[in-house]
């Protein structure tokens, strides 16, 4: 009887979405405490190759390191105070206490269950397309440095290379079985991605002496070549070009910047590189079929 359950798409749907809750507050904790900790380690990497002149930098020697990911309690980043177990349930917590601190009244940011919601949901479907198998497994370790990546992204606009490359060889490794593109399709896709938006980054430099994007765009779309292959680079490139022209676009006129504010696109890479892994041959084939006599 319950290994009948067990294999019920049902339970296994909602087992990921469960999951999924748990995951995502773990994600929150990436996006906010990674930054901060790569600054502290570059500005002590600075002091000690600069050695006297380190006297340039920021006066912040001495300065505590922050949090790190696993060990250290989450706690309240107003007042500092630990929060208990009851105050981290995903989602429910922050419903319950009506998004403030339980301790210091402070507003607590929307962000945290959206990304609990946004990593639930996501991984469901997962789930659902994939069924209980290696794909799924994959997809989810996929589905869970995106989010992150792109959460840093929007409060940074940094992709760290401490998750990027991960990424990248995880894609390689998964063609090795293959789950999703095969070991050739896969390197010549990391390439590709690589490639692509490193030469759009030089045409855009040397024709106007600007940065048109950061440089871990570049590391990104490769990791997402390697994921979904050769085949998938250019519908990556297309969805995310027009999500990050849409979105993009109607963000700016909301907040009334000029066209000059920089916009992290990890996230419409990340979306698209999503969409890709789970629905690129469905889309190439529609678009074939579009397209032909």
């Amino acid at each position: 009887m319950w290994i009948d359950v067990l294999q019920q798409p049902a339970f296994l749907v909602g087992c990921a979405f469960l999951f999924g809750l748990l995951v995502g507050s773990f994600l929150n904790v990436v996006i906010l405490r990674i930054p901060p900790r790569l600054e502290w380690q570059w500005r002590s990497d600075a002091r000690e190759i600069l050695g006297a002149d380190a006297a340039a930098l920021p006066d912040d020697e001495g300065a505590p390191e922050p949090p790190g990911i696993v060990v250290q309690r989450s706690f309240c980043p107003k007042c500092r105070h630990q929060l208990s177990a009851f105050d981290n349930i995903p989602v429910f917590s922050w419903l319950l206490l009506g998004g403030h601190c339980r301790y210091c009244k402070a507003p607590i940011s929307i962000q945290y269950p959206a990304v609990e919601l946004l990593t639930a949901v996501a991984s469901a479907a997962i789930v659902w397309h994939f069924g209980p198998t290696w794909q799924s497994l994959a997809a989810l370790a996929f589905t869970w440095m995106l989010i992150a990546l792109s959460g840093i992204d929007l409060h940074t606009t940094l992709l760290p290379d401490q998750l990027t490359y991960p990424l990248l060889w995880l894609g390689l490794l998964a063609s090795s079985v293959p789950l999703f593109a095969d070991p050739l399709s896969a390197l010549w896709g990391a390439a590709a991605g690589y490639l692509s938006l490193w030469s759009v980054y030089w045409l855009y430099k040397l024709a106007t002496g600007k940065e048109g994007m950061g440089r871990g765009d570049f590391k990104l779309l490769a990791a997402l070549g390697a994921w979904c292959g050769l085949k998938g680079v250019f519908p990556i490139v297309l969805i995310s070009a027009g999500l990050g022209a849409v979105i993009g676009s109607a963000w700016l006129l909301l907040r009334g910047r000029d066209r000059a504010t920089p916009i992290p696109f990890g996230p419409y890479l990340a979306v698209a590189g999503w969409i890709q892994l789970l629905w690129g041959g469905s889309i190439i084939l529609a678009y074939l079929h579009f397209m032909g006599p």
